[in-house]
């Protein structure tokens, strides 16, 4: 920058030094004085723009670390809240899942003390599931180390599973009786005609009632029992209802559809009957 002529950097310097001078004298006399001169005054005035400017500038920036570093905390407040609301969605399903379980296992205690006499039983889980064939084999946690053994019959509260097919120390399978190669010695409960009870192929998780006598009667809604005939089930466990007849290819015979009263679909635990007291009394039919 070029100064006129009769300006000197000395005399720009000198007058910068009176400024600050007087800035220094005003800040410390001030305080004790109730008027300022008139010099100090028409300084202050004419400083006041800027220094009013500068106090803005300030405040703003202060108020944009302050937005800034809230928007921080906040970012980690609603981390930590969103962490929690987790951990207790977490509690709240294994609370309802040991709600449900207990459900279930009550079920089967109650069933076990109703039919002590007539039954020793042994409480199992459902520990594996072919999906490609859901109602066919599953695996249960219990084997031959804990008594279990080949074609003891399965039941929950409602009604007959299926038997044992095979064991190992551990482990056993449970072949359903939606399984097309399992075959039940059945009948209808209020009439008493005798047929077989088989899987079908359709995997729909129903059952159907075969050989049976063209002249017997059949009506939807009919309760099917164990007959007993075979051995392997004990006489009048509770089996399915009576959902649609048809008749045989054969022309002999006529079948019905029965749907399972035990819930094959969700199956967790089962209840394997290991000795037989006495068969003379057995459990009533769903709805009877």
């Amino acid at each position: 920058m070029v100064l006129p002529r009769n300006i000197s950097y000395k005399n720009l310097i000198l007058l910068a030094v009176l400024v600050g001078i007087t800035l220094f004298v005003m800040r410390y006399t001030n305080l004790s004085r109730v008027q300022l001169s008139p010099m100090e005054a028409a300084i202050k005035d004419s400083l006041s723009p800027v220094q009013g400017l500068f106090m803005g500038v300030s405040k703003n920036m202060r108020n944009g670390i302050d937005f800034f570093v809230s928007l921080g905390r906040l970012s980690e407040e609603n981390k930590d809240l969103k962490n929690k609301v987790g951990e207790l969605q977490g509690q709240l399903y294994l609370q309802e899942e040991l709600k449900q379980e207990n459900i279930r296992l009550k079920g089967l205690l109650e069933y076990q003390d109703q039919y002590k006499s007539n039954f020793k039983f042994k409480v199992a889980a459902v520990i594996g599931r072919d999906p490609g064939n859901w109602f066919g084999v599953v695996t249960l946690n219990q084997g031959s180390q804990d008594g279990i053994a080949k074609n003891m019959p399965v039941v929950t509260p409602l009604g007959l599973v299926g038997r044992v097919i095979a064991v190992s120390s551990n482990t056993s399978q449970l072949m359903l009786i939606t399984d097309p190669r399992s075959g039940v010695g059945a009948m209808v409960q209020d009439s008493r005609i005798p047929g077989v009870l088989e899987g079908t192929t359709s995997g729909s998780g129903d059952t159907r009632l075969i050989h049976v006598p063209k002249d017997t009667k059949l009506t939807k809604g009919q309760a099917i029992v164990t007959s007993g005939i075979g051995g392997t089930f004990p006489k009048g466990l509770p089996v399915g209802r009576i959902v649609d007849i048809s008749n045989e290819p054969t022309g002999l015979f006529r079948a019905a559809t029965v749907v399972p009263f035990a819930d094959l679909h969700r199956l967790e635990e089962v209840l394997i009957i290991t000795t037989i007291y006495n068969p003379d009394i057995l459990p009533p039919t769903e709805g009877d």
